[in-house]
């Protein structure tokens, strides 16, 4: 398969699962092993599109970062609280990113692990959507600092590939009392942190690796990436709102088990 391609296809993955409860990362893995690449080549280069579904929601959300920029500066109760339950909830994440970032990577091109998360994710999703009892919050500004914390705590599974980093956030704020609506804003807003320091950190850490030639191709794919995500965040809310969780969680469920059948098959 030509490079080309496989970049584009890639940053469609990208695009498409980034804000879905389905794993990006999780899908990038069974991806690139699928045509056959080396996902171990590739697991910097995946990681390094995610500026692009990034700057989807910066520019889906731009009059809310303006509102809660300025209204720092005029020291607004909502604009602190939302800046206030971001930071709380994406500060488990970078230190466990630092502190075990070497033991994730060597995740990140195991496939058995990402199917398996996807079949256990799956679960956990049916299992939060029937028993979970959120309540209206109004907004990320009106979640509570325990709950903020609590989400936080949920999203350093996201460190298994596999496991979702946007549906451990949203079924994490769900387990605690946020509503839908607000925990996928939630965890919209709370990926631009996660994801620019992670992308950040993988960067710095491996920049002598990226070989000649390939920031052109990760320019490439991270454009892909973003007008996908660009597209898919708006219908995630109207299909959340309307039907809920339960088909992404079947589909990781059939997905995971797909993937095992096909690995045990190689």
């Amino acid at each position: 398969m030509p490079i080309l391609l496989l970049v584009i296809i890639l940053g469609i993955v990208e695009g498409l699962t980034e804000y879905l409860p389905v794993s990006s990362t999780g899908h990038l893995i069974l991806a690139t092993e699928l045509m056959g690449f080396d996902a171990e080549r590739w697991a910097l280069f995946n990681i390094a599109i995610q500026p692009g579904a990034i700057l989807a929601i910066v520019v889906l959300y731009w009059r809310t970062f303006v509102d809660v920029l300025t209204g720092l500066f005029r020291r607004s109760p909502d604009a602190w609280s939302f800046t206030r339950n971001l930071a709380v909830a994406f500060l488990p994440a970078a230190v466990l990113g630092v502190v075990l970032g070497d033991q994730i990577e060597l995740m990140l091109s195991n496939a058995v692990i990402v199917a398996w998360a996807l079949i256990i994710g799956g679960i956990g999703i049916l299992l939060v959507e029937r028993y979970a009892r959120p309540q209206e919050c109004g907004g990320v500004a009106n979640v509570t600092l325990r709950q903020s914390v609590m989400i936080g705590i949920a999203q350093t599974l996201a460190m298994i590939p596999g496991v979702s980093r946007s549906g451990a956030t949203i079924l994490g704020g769900m387990s605690f009392g946020v509503d839908r609506k607000t925990a996928a804003e939630f965890s919209f807003f709370l990926a631009v942190p996660t994801l620019s320091g992670a992308t950040a950190l993988q960067m710095f850490k491996h920049w002598d690796e990226i070989p000649e030639g390939e920031l052109a191709w990760i320019g490439l794919g991270s454009l892909v990436s973003f007008v996908v995500a660009f597209v898919v965040v708006k219908a995630f809310l109207a299909i959340i709102t309307r039907f809920g969780f339960a088909p992404f969680a079947w589909y990781r469920i059939v997905a995971g088990a797909a993937a095992l059948v096909w690995l045990s098959m190689r």
